[in-house]
């Protein structure tokens, strides 16, 4: 695929407007609240206590979503086969690691709560936004992330097919050197904080939990902790096969793209809960204690560790190709 004459199918612009579209809904109500409206959210919702941070947080989701907007374009128009490669897989690794535990959670809770009868799945029982806005936000999210990933994977095999071609076995020893392999082991060592944390909340245990949290658990909250320990474990397992390149058999296709997947789902997620949980806040019961802080700390060490992995090892694979 050359820049010359590019004209994308009728199926890369399909994939474009769904992906855009999606991003109206969220975008739109993002902007009635940065206007100080209040759609969505009821009275007595958290959120109308801090209305300069909802204003700020809103501002910056609304970049987020405009940013989603512009990769769209990108990975189908001639002009973004020019852009250095860098500047497209950061984003898009950012997209994918905040898009796709939605992706996996959101269903997950409704499956739970078909199943259960609990008619206020994926929403908190104290006051925070009307039920309707989690289904169309989410849904949103997850027409995105799949417009948006079939996008890119098209692009990606069209620009950079050639990096996961082959089997783990058949790569160079210089893909992954000594020091890519003692990333991998830091950030594998590291991950054993969050992932001890997840298996005590999943166990029923509110170690490490506000006053808040622990008093609201439901069948949403072991969901979300399982999740992001599928996650954790996912991230740790895939880059440590990527980088010792074994089992020899195994192809680099479905390894790199979950690699790629959970570590910046534990990356990025990581680093928003990190940001949420430092907020200051005055009411004790809301307080997030330090375990959970480190905890939040650790998913997103470990996801930066072991993205620098992969992003090594995609630079050294296409440079030898």
């Amino acid at each position: 695929m050359t820049p010359t004459g590019y004209r994308p199918s009728l199926l890369r612009r399909v994939l474009r407007v769904l992906a855009i579209v999606a991003c109206l809904p969220y975008i739109s109500l993002k902007i009635v609240w940065v206007a100080g409206g209040t759609l969505g959210i009821p009275a007595g919702s958290e959120l109308l206590e801090h209305r300069t941070l909802l204003a700020v947080a809103n501002s910056i989701s609304v970049l987020a979503d405009i940013v989603v907007v512009l990769l769209a374009l990108l990975l189908t128009q001639a002009w973004g086969l020019r852009v250095r490669a860098w500047l497209l897989a950061f984003p898009m690794w950012a997209a994918t690691g905040l898009l796709t535990p939605i992706m996996a959670g959101y269903p997950a809770q409704l499956a739970v709560a078909l199943f259960t009868g609990d008619e206020r799945a994926a929403a908190p029982k104290a006051p925070f936004l009307d039920d309707w806005v989690f289904a169309v936000v989410y849904g949103g999210f997850i027409l995105q992330g799949l417009t948006l990933g079939t996008l890119f994977v098209l692009y990606s095999r069209d620009r950079w097919g050639h990096v996961w071609q082959g089997r783990l076995g058949e790569l160079s020893a210089r893909t992954s050197g000594p020091g890519v392999r003692a990333l991998a082991l830091a950030g594998a060592v590291v991950a054993l904080l969050p992932a001890t944390v997840q298996l005590i909340w999943l166990s029923g245990s509110t170690t490490g939990l506000s006053a808040r949290r622990a008093a609201e658990r439901d069948p949403d909250f072991y969901v979300l902790s399982a999740v992001h320990l599928a996650f954790l474990v996912a991230a740790v397992v895939f880059t440590l096969l990527l980088v010792l390149r074994r089992p020899a058999r195994l192809g680099v296709r479905p390894v790199l793209a979950l690699a790629w997947v959970s570590t910046g789902a534990m990356g990025c997620w990581g680093a928003y809960m990190s940001l949420v949980a430092l907020q200051p806040e005055t009411d004790v019961a809301k307080q997030v204690p330090a375990l959970a802080q480190l905890s939040y700390a650790g998913q997103m060490i470990t996801g930066f560790l072991l993205a620098a992995c992969v992003a090594v090892f995609l630079r050294r694979r296409s440079a030898e190709a």
